[in-house]
């Protein structure tokens, strides 16, 4: 393209009403003569820039004045949105546009851009296991044998571990250019895809490229980037993994993300990439357009609080609609999990890397938005010379045709590496054949599995045998594809061809000083974002000090021994209340320690560039604590009235206050988990109370007890305050009140720097242990010989057990669900009080059925199926509801419904098997007995294809147990065992491949054949997989319907309707009609059309066949009788208290965590308080040994109780959304998983409050009695820890589980606060 002619383009676009191209020309040429004046460090920030007219609501017009001269990096929020929105209006079109753009400047004066070839040669990595007899699980006895592991190693013996290969002789180059004509005429670069079933390394292969491999893993091979090994250079700042799970900070909005990400990643080599642009430039006398040079600089410009690249990548990403929403999580309201995976993309795309290693990006989206993404990175790839891997699932056949080369994996061993265009003609010559209307991906996916191989092959007259990966391995390593790889490897990569930008060498891209800035930035946002918890504590602890100034209130105080004691004890408890006041610290640290790992991992920033922040901006919240505390109690409760004094204890629990809190950082960033990190900090307070000789006795009771008011003389040279701090051992002189001071100082300090070398040398906790057990380990040793070696049956499928159920109709009409408008929206001009997310929808859905409920992302799918299965419990639901013609009644529809979420949630310490039994044991109906329900629960598990791993654990996702198929069929199965009439089913196949899907849909049409009612939202489905339904209920973004009626064969009826439409294109051959009906009724293609496809459908005959159909099931059908139940749920009180007790009972022992550090603190506690107070109840003497005895008491009872409810804090959080689903779907009553979980830490408190007395009680020296020991044990343990347990767990875990308080910090606070009160 010319650039005369694209200048006329964009002035002719922006010059003014009746204004000439010669005045526009003249005054561009004068604006541009007078930025090529500027210095070089100004040229680089200055362009010329549109002068956009306003309205006076800040919106803009149409027209603009021209072109002004401005300071790119002084662009306000609005002005680079509508920049933005100026260059990119159709995303794929103007994306491509302005990327040609970008790359015809820079090739113009001849600049070269840098690039990066990987190259990965022999990679061999392995993981040791530890063998196990018995279930692999982590139990709390196997955990006990693992921990004496270290002395079974100085006893010769056969060894336990053995090695499982993950990566198997992978060999590979991953190249930024082809050598051939490109896709997008004059630039060349291959964008890749990496194809693979489940465990088959995809994740560990991506890994090892960007070069972050756990180091417990054995690595062998080499692999390189431009000749440079990887410790040859920093590979986290050259090359970007895009993990498949997505870790944010909930409070931050999107674009705050993203911005942060930017701002640290910084620039990269684009400002020296510009400046060498701009100096040929002014050499040549060449003018660039002045859209394209204001990007360009805007991008390069480092440590910018806010970047134009950010509204670039949220455009691209179609984040932008978005962009000001909290992340969220699961106990908060917030974006998508579509979005979440875009969010997590756009993170890292936004930065300056030359490589991209993307695991399953398109998890969650639709097809169309999958589309979309990957046409963008194809653009990028393809122009500016980017690498990519990039791992998909399920990817559409339009979007597989983006990919240049295709890799396949499987068993840890690539099966083919090459071209796209050449895979069908390899495979062909392998003997199969991929048929017609089948996609390429999936027909790879499905044609290396064992069970579904056999459909492909091509041969008629050679009889077909299984071919193993092995020897699709070594088929392909023998192929011309594979020799001219291994020649092209045996090349070694000419280093002076390496870009001098390409690879990076330092570990920051910004100063010390803008890294700090950035995270201060952060963690200020943070801290107004979580005000709530501030505000709380803060008000907590001032009601503490009003109730606490009215038992000590002055009016009753006296100068006398007596009065002293109290004093001395209002003193005692200060310093209790402002040290447990921090405590709130170490749950918020814990729980962000996830993505600082994660961000540390980047390269995003230093260890303590996130600390030092974190650390001073909590000095204002000890200040003011501080205040408060001292404020209101010094003078109601009658201290020593002098001024001096009074801000002498207010200096000293403020220094309190900060070496509390600081301690608590410490523990959180040492121990990382808040189970552990809560019983060290536990055990650190008791230390501190009872070695802290710099705390209590040496400083706030000499600054009161040396007061003037206090040297009242009783005896020869004894005054009343001498004597009270020598009956208490503390007679110090005055001075110590400094050295105390010091030492809270020092210990804060001390602390903070633990906070920064633990966070910065210590690894993140291990995802989980590597445990296998025996007879799992000698399959996996078989595994090939076995394979090679059975014959292949056809498969026959056997009868399936149907248990008695209803069949049910479900009609809804007219159906509209509002919501609070969000604050921001109205902040945009948007006055309505209710924002309206559904707009009558109408439609039925009935038995053998199976219907699809689709849309683009928002379009309110799973919003509309929350409504009819009764989960939206906020929010005004209009319209009607019928279930088989009456009313629904949703205590009787939870009853006869399952609900597969998209989210699958389970309890990570059972089995999948016992999560099935689980279900069906609460949800089938009690009639059916025990043999019946078992054989049930076997024949789900082994329709869902979970027989493999029924006896594994579900774990946590993204750290242990199961991978995300996986929990996909467990969730489905956990309904399905339930015995539905009405099945809802959120997205069933999203995060599985192909082979997974199509697993899923045939289980699926299995429920539908038995007559269920049978509702999918679905996103991105293969052809196989949409022409798997019977009917499509299809919506457009806002809420509205499109299309509801029946597919046809092929999908002829839904493509007949559309193509009858005037201005919809047709669709190609063998297209994916799911994609097609997604991109013809898209947004864009509306208003191209001018169409409004809701109002379309609202005149068509369909419309009127639905609304017949929903007025014929609105009517109750003759002889039958509206669904009661006599009770609310399945089983009786007792059942479900007896099912939960079996839950928790494995929970419990499946969590060596919890238990383990609990049983360790309270050994240590009781040895420690033995050793202080040893025979100390033989020898009470004076008043002194009595203070220490009850002091200990009062400290064991305080410090263990407190313990006790934190630590059980994390294990009920875990299990919150648990209770969600499972409340929902009428499993059990709050009160009996309640008094479950109280009935199963009972015997847990009894054995430790027996080791607790069995270990002080002769220690101490109390009185041997049977009675006394019993008492012992009783009141002095479990009267107190059992009692403030039963309340932690029947009342504070129902609070919180109900969602009283919206974070564990919050809970933590209350419930330590109420300990200490108690």
């Amino acid at each position: 393209m010319e650039l005369t002619t694209l200048g006329g383009n964009i002035k002719s676009s922006l010059r003014k009403h009746g204004s000439s191209y010669h005045e526009d020309d003249d005054e561009l040429q004068l604006q541009w003569s007078a930025i090529e004046k500027l210095p070089t460090f100004k040229r680089l920030r200055t362009s010329l820039f549109d002068v956009s007219d306003q309205n006076e609501d800040g919106s803009s017009r149409n027209e603009s004045e021209g072109k002004k001269v401005t300071d790119v990096t002084k662009l306000i929020g609005v002005e680079r949105h509508l920049f933005i929105e100026k260059l990119i209006k159709n995303i794929e079109n103007d994306n491509l546009r302005l990327l040609q753009k970008l790359r015809e400047r820079i090739d113009r004066v001849n600049v070269k851009l840098p690039t990066v070839e990987v190259r990965y040669k022999n990679l061999f990595v392995e993981s040791e296991c530890e063998i196990v007899h018995g279930k692999p699980l982590p139990t709390l006895w196997n955990s006990l044998m693992s921990s004496f592991s270290v002395f079974k190693k100085l006893i010769p013996s056969k060894s336990l571990a053995a090695k499982i290969s993950i990566l198997k002789d992978v060999s590979g180059i991953i190249k930024p250019s082809r050598n051939h004509s490109s896709l997008i005429e004059g630039f060349g670069c291959r964008l890749t895809l990496l194809l693979g079933p489940p465990s088959s390394g995809k994740t560990t292969l991506l890994l090892a490229l960007a070069g972050k491999l756990d180091h417990t893993l054995k690595v062998s091979g080499e692999i390189s980037y431009n000749g440079y090994r990887l410790d040859e250079f920093v590979p986290q700042k050259t090359a970007a993994y895009i993990s498949q799970y997505d870790l944010h900070i909930p409070e931050m909005t999107v674009r705050e993300t993203i911005d942060f990400s930017a701002r640290c990643q910084g620039a990269g080599s684009r400002a020296d990439m510009i400046m060498e642009v701009i100096r040929k430039e002014k050499e040549a006398g060449i003018a660039p357009d002045p859209d394209v040079d204001t990007y360009m600089k805007a991008i390069a410009v480092e440590g910018q609080k806010r970047n134009l690249q950010t509204d670039y990548v949220l455009k691209i990403l179609g984040l932008d609609i978005c962009a000001e929403t909290t992340v969220g999580s699961a106990l908060s309201r917030g974006i998508s999990g579509g979005q979440k995976k875009r969010l997590t993309t756009g993170e890292m795309i936004v930065g300056p890397q030359k490589a991209f290693f993307m695991d399953e990006i398109s998890t969650g989206l639709d097809s169309s938005t999958t589309f979309q993404i990957v046409t963008c990175l194809q653009q990028l790839v393809h122009i500016t010379d980017v690498t990519a891997l990039v791992s998909l699932l399920q990817p559409a056949p339009e979007t597989f045709d983006l990919f240049d080369d295709i890799i396949l994996m499987a068993e840890g061993k690539i099966v083919y590496h090459g071209p796209r265009s050449n895979v069908l003609q390899y495979f062909e010559d392998c003997g199969f054949r991929c048929p017609e209307r089948k996609g390429i991906a999936d027909f790879l996916q499905e044609v290396i599995s064992k069970k579904d191989q056999a459909q492909y092959w091509r041969h008629n007259d050679i009889p077909y045998s299984y071919v193993s990966v092995d020897q699709f391995s070594q088929m392909f390593k023998e192929s011309y594809l594979g020799k001219r790889l291994d020649e092209e490897l045996s090349k070694p990569y000419d280093r002076s061809q390496c870009h001098k930008n390409a690879l990076s060498f330092s570990k920051h891209a910004l100063s010390k000083w803008e890294l700090f800035q950035a995270c201060m930035s952060r963690e200020l946002l943070l801290m107004k974002r979580n005000s709530f918890v501030y505000v709380f504590k803060t008000a907590q602890l001032a009601i503490t000090a009003i109730i606490t100034m009215t038992v000590f209130i002055r009016t009753q105080m006296k100068l006398d021994l007596m009065h002293a004691n109290f004093m001395m004890g209002s003193l005692y408890y200060a310093i209790v209340r402002l040290m447990t006041n921090g405590v709130a610290e170490l749950s918020l640290t814990v729980t962000r320690l996830p993505v600082v790992y994660r961000q540390r991992s980047f390269l995003l920033y230093s260890a303590w560039a996130y600390s030092l922040p974190a650390s001073i901006l909590k000095i204002p919240l000890s200040l003011a604590e501080a205040l408060i505390w001292t404020a209101l109690t010094y003078y109601v409760i009658g201290y020593s009235p002098e001024i001096e004094r009074f801000f002498c204890q207010f200096f000293l629990l403020f220094a309190l206050h900060l070496a509390s809190t600081s301690m608590c950082r410490l523990f959180a960033s040492t121990f990382q988990t808040m189970v552990i990190a809560t019983t060290v900090g536990s055990l650190a307070l008791v230390l501190m109370f009872l070695f802290g000789g710099f705390i209590l006795p040496r400083c706030i009771s000499l600054n009161e007890f040396l007061a003037p008011r206090w040297q009242k003389a009783i005896a020869e040279n004894t005054t009343i305050g001498r004597y009270t701090l020598t009956s208490h051992g503390l007679n110090f002189e005055s001075y110590f009140y400094w050295i105390s001071v010091a030492a809270l100082i020092g210990f804060m300090s001390l602390f903070d720097l633990g906070f920064i070398l633990a966070l910065t040398y210590l690894k993140p906790p291990k995802m989980s242990r590597a445990i296998i057990s025996k007879e799992r380990f000698s399959q996996l040793q078989g595994k090939e010989d076995e394979e090679s070696n059975r014959p292949v049956f056809p498969h026959t499928k056997s009868e399936r057990m149907v248990l008695p159920f209803e069949q049910l109709t479900m009609a809804f009409k007219d159906v509209r669900y509002f919501v609070d408008t969000p604050p921001a929206m109205r902040k945009q001009g948007f006055n309505e009080k209710k924002l309206q997310l559904l707009h009558d929808i109408t439609g039925a859905f009935r038995p053998g059925i199976l219907t699809a409920l689709m849309g683009v992302s928002g379009a309110g799918k799973t919003t509309l199926m929350d409504v009819l299965s009764g989960r939206k419990t906020g929010g005004i639901i209009q319209g009607e509801i019928r279930v088989g013609g009456y009313p629904k009644v949703q205590k009787t529809f939870a009853r006869i419904s399952g609900y597969c979420e998209q989210t699958d949630t389970h309890s990570p310490q059972i089995t999948v098997e016992e999560s099935v039994k689980f279900s069906a044991w609460l949800r089938l109906s009690p009639e059916i007995d025990s043999e019946t329900k078992a054989r049930f629960v076997e024949e789900v598990i082994e329709t869902i294809e979970l027989d493999d791993i029924k006896a594994s654990l579900v774990g946590i996702p993204g750290q242990s147990g199961l991978s995300t198929e996986q929990r996909k069929r467990l969730t489905i199965a956990v309904e399905l065992v339930s015995n539905p009439s009405i099945i809802f089913m959120d997205e069933p196949t999203s995060g599985l491949d192909a082979r997974a899907a199509a697993i899923v849909m045939r289980a699926v049409k299995n429920v539908v054949r038995t007559g269920r009612t049978t509702v999918c939202t679905i996103h991105q489905p293969s052809i196989d997989v949409f022409e798997a339904f019977d009917e499509l209920l299809l919506m457009k973004a806002g809420g509205r319907i499109i299309y509801s009626g029946m597919l046809g064969r092929h999908s002829s009826k839904l493509i007949e309707y559309f193509q009858g439409i005037s201005g919809v294109p047709q669709i190609k051959a063998n297209y994916n009609p799911a994609t097609w009906m997604l991109e013809v009724t898209s947004a864009s293609t509306e208003a191209e059309l001018g169409l409004d496809f809701a109002k379309i459908y609202l005149k068509s005959p369909l419309y009127q066949e639905t609304i017949e159909l929903v007025n014929r099931l609105s009517e109750p059908q003759p002889g039958s009788k509206e669904l009661r139940f006599p009770t609310r749920y399945p089983q009786s009180s007792m059942e479900q208290y007896l099912a939960c007790l079996w839950k928790q009972h494995l929970s419990y022992w499946r969590s060596p965590e919890y238990n383990m550090a609990r049983f360790v603190f309270m050994i240590f506690a009781a040895l420690l308080f033995g050793a202080v107070v040893w025979q100390k109840g033989k020898e009470i003497n004076k008043e002194e040994d009595l203070f220490v005895i009850l002091g200990s008491m009062y400290i064991a009872v305080i410090f263990l109780g407190v313990n006790y409810c934190s630590t059980v804090l994390p294990y009920v959080a875990t299990e919150r959304t648990v209770l969600y689903r499972e409340k929902f779907a009428g499993m059990y009553s709050p009160w009996a998983y309640s008094f479950a979980q109280v009935t199963i830490e009972i015997p847990y408190i009894m054995l430790h409050a027996i080791i607790y007395v069995a270990i002080t009680y002769p220690a101490i020296g109390y009185y041997w009695s049977a009675y006394k020991v019993f008492c012992g044990i009783s009141p002095h343990i479990l009267r107190i820890d059992v009692a403030v347990n039963a309340f932690a767990g029947s009342r504070t875990r129902v609070y919180c589980l109900e969602g009283n308080y919206p974070d564990r910090w919050t809970t933590n606070a209350v419930v330590v606060n109420f300990k200490v009160n108690y």
